[in-house]
């Protein structure tokens, strides 16, 4: 467990408050399931060839808009609206629009520009919810309300990832179609997603009341003496003075995302060549594929929804950084281990390790590093600390297309293997953390 140093001042939620809080991010893993599992399948089908390269229109956006999100959510305070529910609601609105628009794309560069939008859109949304808990939570509850957000992400991203898989095989609709057109199964995904996004962040904006700033008084002056150039100044340059905590938590980042990029990039042409043995986007074989690792996604994430209950327990009994080096050693082994299976029904197994790591990548980072923040700048460094989930996929997107192609030969399998590889020395780079709570929490 983390030492404390400070004694937490914040009342303890119940069960239900915590629910409620953490409910949005199920609409918020909609999003993310659904573009995920399901934007390289639309590039491969518009005639994409550089998959990696289109996937950084995602990191590169991230990469401006989080921390600018974070510091004017850290100054937003209304009594009527609160502080992050504002950010909420623009993200969601966005991301719904942008969930309906995605699977109508007529031509590549448009579906490349709907997941630099859509991205963006969920990225609004996202990091207030990351700084909620820092903002309504003792530290003792801290990793419950990580927890339950990931529990949410596990069952909202279950659902996501399979409609099209859905859509097919229970209400009929079609998952082929003719070259250059993306499958009707795709379209009615894309389009329950948008709904349910919208509607699972109304419900956490209604059924949540957020803190004033600890100091009205001084937060109003320090507002007002902050120029829009100082406020962007402070936005670009602060990052400079982060926590020694988040600076280990940096590298352990760089390694997790890493794999987990190269895992959404090339999951659907790996098992698609490597396990059904065709490559090609228009065949009955391919898009059988497609939809299982739709299926296999659903899989990691349902696995991660389960075993977030599991998180605190296992956190209580070793330590918090030991629970993060288990989990990230077994979704390691469960990337690399796809190499060695032909038959899909086996991939189910691999991703419940991928599931495991998943559920404390989303829970035990956010967890060591809310305690070594202060309050007033809890949603800035949130903010900050997604740079260290864009840096590794803009590598990742800049190198593993030239490694697939020059060192790999175009096989797609190792690509997940390499991504195995850097998921476990993740885990092991989680061990240098310093877990200490040294803000009031």
């Amino acid at each position: 467990m983390a030492q404390t140093i400070q004694t937490p001042v914040k009342p303890r939620l119940s069960f239900w408050q915590i629910w409620n809080m953490s409910f949005g991010f199920l609409g918020i893993q909609f999003g993310f399931a659904l573009q995920n599992a399901n934007v390289s399948r639309i590039f491969e089908t518009l005639g994409g060839t550089e998959i990696a390269l289109y996937w950084l229109a995602a990191p590169v956006t991230g990469l401006v808009v989080q921390p600018i999100v974070g510091y004017l959510s850290d100054r937003t305070w209304s009594p009527k609206y609160g502080r992050r529910k504002p950010f909420f609601m623009i993200g969601a609105i966005l991301a719904s629009i942008s969930l309906f628009i995605m699977p109508n794309s007529s031509v590549l560069w448009m579906a490349v520009g709907m997941l630099w939008i859509l991205d963006t859109s969920i990225n609004v949304s996202m990091e207030p919810f990351r700084a909620l808990v820092g903002d309504l939570l003792p530290s003792e509850q801290r990793t419950t309300g990580f927890a339950a957000q990931t529990f949410f992400i596990g069952v909202g991203a279950v659902v996501a990832s399979s409609l099209p898989w859905i859509f097919n095989n229970w209400i009929g609709v079609p998952n082929t179609a003719p070259a250059g057109e993306i499958p009707p199964s795709v379209k009615w995904a894309f389009y329950s997603g948008g709904i349910v996004f919208f509607l699972a962040v109304l419900w956490t904006v209604l059924k949540t009341k957020e803190y004033p700033p600890e100091d009205l008084e001084e937060f109003e002056r320090e507002k007002k003496e902050t120029t829009f150039w100082q406020g962007v100044l402070e936005t670009f340059f602060g990052i400079f003075k982060m926590p020694k905590t988040m600076l280990q938590l940096a590298l352990v980042q760089f390694f997790t995302w890493f794999a987990l990029f190269a895992m959404w990039i090339f999951t659907t042409p790996a098992i698609t060549s490597h396990v059904y043995g065709t490559s090609d986007t228009t065949s009955k074989l391919y898009n059988e594929g497609a939809d299982w690792v739709g299926i296999c996604f659903a899989v990691y994430n349902g696995v991660s929804a389960v075993f977030a209950f599991v998180l605190p327990v296992l956190a209580k009994k070793t330590s918090r950084k030991v629970t993060h080096l288990i989990c990230l050693t077994i979704g390691g082994l469960g990337l690399i281990s796809i190499y060695f299976i032909s038959d899909p029904n086996m991939l189910v197994l691999s991703m419940v390790g991928v599931g495991i790591a998943w559920a404390s990548i989303l829970t035990m980072p956010y967890a060591i590093l809310a305690g070594s923040l202060p309050a007033k700048r809890m949603g800035y460094y949130m903010g900050v600390f997604n740079f260290f989930i864009v840096i590794p996929q803009i590598v990742a997107g800049s190198l593993l297309d030239f490694f697939n192609k020059n060192l790999f030969d175009g096989q797609s399998i190792y690509v997940l293997v390499l991504g195995g590889c850097s998921m476990i020395f993740a885990g092991l780079l989680t061990l240098m953390v310093r877990d200490v709570d040294e803000h009031v929490a």
